[in-house]
C-alpha cells in the first residue's frame, strides 16, 4: 500500500471517529450525573462555610487580643513614667461572646480562664460590639475590663436563671408538710451533712429541677433558720460555688443569701465544723436571729440572684479569697 493509499484510510478512520465522538459529546450530563455534582458541591460548601467562619472569628479574636496587649503596653508605660491616669479603651471585632480560639488567655502575664469569673485585674467578659478599658490602679496594677452586648440567646450564667425563689423546694418536703420544724426556732439543714435525715428529702426536690444555682458541680448550701409559723423572713439560704469540705473549717468564704422573704444578699461566712460530725459546714454555727443579721448587715442586697451571683462572682476573685479559690482547682 503507497503513502497516499494509507494516509486516505487513515483520514477516514479519524473522520469518522470525530463524528462519532461529536455525536456523544451533544447528549450532555445526564440528569443523575448533575445530581451528583450538585450534591457534592452543596458537601463542600457544608463543610467549607463553618470552618471559615470559625478560622474568621479566630482572626478577629487573634486582632483583638493584639490591640488589647498593645493598650497595655500602653498603659504600663505610662504608669512606669508616673502618670497612673491614663486609660484606652479598645474596641473589639469579635462576634461571639468570649474567647473561641483560646482558653486560658495571656495578656501581660493576666492570665484568665472563661470560668474563673472576675478577679482583681480582670472584670466582665469580652461580647460583640463590646470594648475593653485598659487602666492602672496602684494596689492592683493593670485592670482590664470587658463589656459589650452579649449575644441574647446565650446566658451568661451557668444556672437556670427562671428558678430564683429556693424556699419552695424546703416548703415542698414530707418533714416540712408534717410540721416537723414549726416548733424548732434555729433549725440547719446543711448540704454536706452525711447523715442528715432532712438533706436527702430536700436534694429530692432539687432533682426535680434542671440545672438550677442548687445543682452546681461542687457547690455548697444550707437552709438555716426559724421554722416556727410567721417567721418566713427569718429563713435564710446561704450558697457557695466552692465545695466546703475542700475549702475546710475557719475559712472566710463570699456567699450568696436568700432570705425567706424574697431578698438576696452577698455576703461572708467562716466556715465550721460540728462537734463528732466529719463534715465542714458553710458557716460556723448561728444560734440567735441577730448572728444571721450582722451577716446581712455586712453584706450588700441586690435586686435579682443574677445581680447577687455578678457581684458573688466579683467578690469571689477578691486577692483574699485566693487560698479557698485554689480549693476549686
Amino acid at each position: 500500500m503507497n503513502s497516499d493509499v494509507y494516509f486516505h484510510h487513515v483520514f477516514v478512520l479519524f473522520k469518522d471517529k470525530a463524528g462519532i465522538l461529536m455525536k456523544q459529546n451533544k447528549n450532555g450530563f445526564t440528569l443523575m450525573e448533575m445530581l451528583i455534582v450538585i450534591a457534592i458541591i452543596a458537601v463542600l460548601i457544608a463543610v467549607a462555610i463553618p470552618v471559615f467562619a470559625s478560622q474568621l472569628e479566630k482572626a478577629r479574636e487573634a486582632t483583638d487580643l493584639a490591640n488589647v496587649r498593645s493598650a497595655y503596653a500602653q498603659v504600663s508605660t505610662e504608669a512606669l513614667l508616673g502618670d497612673s491616669e491614663t486609660t484606652v479603651t479598645v474596641n473589639l471585632k469579635q462576634k461571639q461572646a468570649d474567647w473561641q480560639s483560646v482558653d486560658p488567655v495571656n495578656i501581660g502575664g493576666i492570665v484568665h480562664s472563661k470560668s474563673q469569673g472576675d478577679t482583681a485585674n480582670w472584670i466582665g467578659v469580652a461580647e460583640p460590639n463590646g470594648t475593653c478599658v485598659v487602666s492602672y490602679k496602684e494596689d492592683y496594677g493593670i485592670i482590664l475590663n470587658w463589656s459589650g452586648k452579649a449575644d441574647p440567646s446565650i446566658s451568661k450564667y451557668p444556672f437556670d436563671t427562671t428558678v430564683t425563689d429556693f424556699f419552695p423546694l424546703l416548703y415542698n418536703t414530707e418533714f416540712w408538710k408534717k410540721g416537723n420544724m414549726k416548733n424548732n426556732s434555729n433549725f440547719e439543714f446543711d448540704s454536706g451533712c452525711p447523715d442528715s435525715q432532712y438533706v436527702p428529702s430536700i436534694i429530692t426536690e432539687i432533682k426535680k429541677l434542671n440545672n438550677s444555682l442548687l445543682q452546681q458541680d461542687d457547690c455548697t448550701w444550707a437552709y438555716l433558720g426559724d421554722g416556727r409559723d410567721r417567721h418566713e423572713a427569718d429563713r435564710y439560704l446561704f450558697w457557695t460555688s466552692l465545695n466546703t469540705n475542700e475549702v475546710g473549717p475557719g475559712q472566710k468564704i463570699p456567699v450568696i443569701i436568700q432570705t425567706g422573704n424574697g431578698n438576696y444578699y452577698v455576703s461572708e461566712t467562716t466556715t465550721g465544723k460540728r462537734n463528732g460530725k466529719d463534715y465542714v459546714t458553710i458557716s460556723k454555727s448561728l444560734t440567735t436571729q441577730s448572728q444571721y443579721k450582722e451577716i446581712l448587715n455586712k453584706g450588700e442586697q441586690y435586686s435579682s440572684l443574677e445581680k447577687a451571683y455578678d457581684a458573688y462572682l466579683k467578690a469571689l476573685g477578691d486577692s483574699k479569697y485566693d487560698s479557698v479559690r485554689q480549693s476549686k482547682s
